[in-house]
């Protein structure tokens, strides 16, 4: 069969990218690296209701083996939905001595929109333009305005719950009606307002429907059932993923192929003309290789993938891979910071049931250099968290509270704020490619090389030591000490927003991609991953991919119709 375009990946990006392109008529094949997850069927969410968390535990002693990044998910990786999380030892990577990564994955149909925390932020004007401002990096090629139409089309269409709020350095978007803050949520929120009049405390604004609008239902989509069974997949498709929203639509066209199970290693290049001619992939179970062909490639692996892709299409006009004349593929691996959740008991509200079963916590925005100036660290960070009756919140702020037992309603309220700091483009922490070792399907392994920076550090140093202080003007007792937490910063990949190594820019010779995702080099590849991020903002980025990721393929789909491409 003849494709007009093939996307390599099916998770958030991937499944937007998808989506955009089918409904401009193109036919799309799509390349999913892990195996194929039907939308309910083969969700884990019903077996999750019948355990317990205690009792639903990978061993330790294979999740030292496959899941050392356990950490980073306790509160997300379970026996029972092992299979969205891919594991280390089948999939290895390479780290440099003294600086760890946790590179966190979910290698099946949908991606880690299965499992993902569905924060969404739009960023801000100035998040397009600090590169500029403060020299760390290159300019990004686009401004807000360029993606502010797209910002609308993503969130009419996945669903986004939140509050008008009003803050100029977080916008407003077309929400579905806001989550609540509990009761002592709103207690905090006074009282943190008051003595902080430059901060504010907001509901997070999540993927989620609060409400159904017709486009969801069309889909067959639900209104959230606060189960809070999201991390095992929600039959209900109440949360935004793949499987839930952008592969139906693409189907509904009639223009979408799927092959699971092939691993895209490489993008072919055409020697005469110089421009790619398809993508060459491995079957992850038989180990057979198969090239297919298309007059587009989307690249939507995640952006450590995305750059291994790159690196490895090596050719005679392209040496050092795809695209990669600037040498900036793989370059400029961000995530963000945070360091160890600070935490305090809240005295009172003794009568008061917490239902634990919100699915959203609450979220202060960025204030340094927007609201406050004078700071010892450029960018700045948010701070997530909420209020809950268990000790064991830090759980919660990342994901679902612990519920182990019915004694819950009767523990003492905690709250606990954990900051989201930008990192800085460095290009010096990158992704690069093994000479020695190879995985099991001949692919060269990746090499993360990263490390946080003096910036992150002070910064961290900061948010610990004013999440203490708004703790302690809420009302808060027995808060943990600031200064240990700030010195404990999750390692790089912790967060799961990894993003960077083939960064937009206006100049070819310090960027990979355009300010449309389109190579700079290969004007038929485009990029709409992480991987094309120019800096990392504060905000959770996954409502900035699917904006680029419409955006881009409906430019390509615009280029293919006038024969530009």
């Amino acid at each position: 069969m003849q494709f007009d375009a093939i996307v390599v990946g099916s998770g958030i990006s991937g499944g937007w990218a998808a989506k955009e392109l089918c409904e401009r008529g193109l036919k799309v094949l799509m390349l999913e690296r892990g195996p194929n997850i039907e939308h309910g069927a083969d969700y884990s969410h019903d077996l999750a209701a019948q355990l317990r968390r205690r009792d639903d535990q990978v061993p330790l002693e294979e999740r030292q083996l496959h899941y050392p990044y356990y950490d980073g998910v306790a509160y997300a990786l379970f026996e029972s939905n092992r299979k969205f999380w891919a594991s280390d030892h089948d999939y290895p990577y390479e780290t440099v001595p003294g600086k760890p990564y946790r590179w966190i994955r979910g290698y099946q149909l949908g991606g880690r929109s299965l499992t993902w925390w569905r924060q969404s932020y739009r960023w801000a004007p100035a998040d397009f333009e600090s590169n500029l401002k403060d020299g760390h990096g290159v300019d990004w090629p686009i401004r807000y305005d360029d993606l502010a139409p797209w910002y609308d089309h993503a969130e009419a269409f996945a669903g986004i719950s939140g509050n008008y709020d009003e803050i100029p350095h977080l916008p407003d978007g077309d929400f579905l009606p806001p989550y609540e803050l509990n009761c002592v949520e709103e207690a905090i929120r006074e009282k943190i307002e008051a003595a902080f009049p430059t901060r504010r405390m907001i509901i997070g604004r999540a993927a989620q429907l609060s409400r159904v609008t017709k486009v969801h239902q069309d889909l067959g989509r639900k209104r959230c059932e606060q189960r809070m069974r999201c991390v095992h997949g929600c039959p209900l498709g109440s949360y935004f993923s793949s499987q839930a929203a952008t592969l139906p639509a693409a189907k509904n066209t009639g223009n979408l192929t799927i092959l699971t199970d092939m691993i895209v290693q490489s993008v072919e290049v055409d020697a005469k003309s110089g421009r790619a001619s398809g993508v060459r992939a491995v079957n992850r179970l038989t180990k057979q290789a198969q090239t297919y062909e298309a007059q587009l490639v989307f690249l939507n692996a995640s952006a450590i993938n995305t750059a291994v892709i790159l690196l490895n299409s090596v050719s005679d006009a392209f040496p050092r891979g795809l695209a990669n004349g600037s040498d900036q593929v793989g370059r400029n691996l961000m995530d963000h910071v945070s360091c160890k959740a600070i935490v305090g008991r809240y005295p009172g509200f003794d009568d008061v049931h917490d239902p634990a079963d919100r699915p959203t916590g609450i979220y202060i925005p960025r204030y340094a250099h927007t609201t406050e100036g004078d700071k010892p660290y450029l960018r700045g960070f948010g701070m997530q968290g909420g209020a809950g009756r268990t000790r064991r919140i830090e759980a919660r702020v990342l994901g679902g509270a612990e519920r182990e037992d019915d004694e819950i309603g009767r523990k003492p309220w905690s709250f606990s704020l954990v900051p989201f700091g930008e990192v800085l483009p460095d290009p010096n922490n990158r992704v690069t490619l093994s000479r020695t070792r190879v995985d099991q399907w001949d692919m060269p392994v990746p090499v993360i090389d990263c490390a946080h920076g003096k910036n992150e550090y002070a910064m961290m140093r900061e948010a610990a030591r004013d999440a203490a202080e708004m703790l302690r003007a809420a009302g808060c007792v027995d808060i943990n000490a600031w200064e240990e937490a700030g010195e404990q910063l999750t390692p790089p990949g912790d967060r799961i927003h990894e993003m960077g190594t083939a960064r937009m820019g206006r100049d070819p010779k310090t960027s990979v991609l355009n300010g449309w995702g389109q190579a700079h080099e290969a004007p038929n590849v485009f990029v709409s991953d992480g991987a094309a991020m120019t800096s990392s903002a504060n905000m959770n980025p996954s409502l900035t991919y699917m904006a680029l990721a419409a955006r881009a393929a409906n430019r390509a789909a615009d280029l293919l119709q006038e024969g530009a491409l």
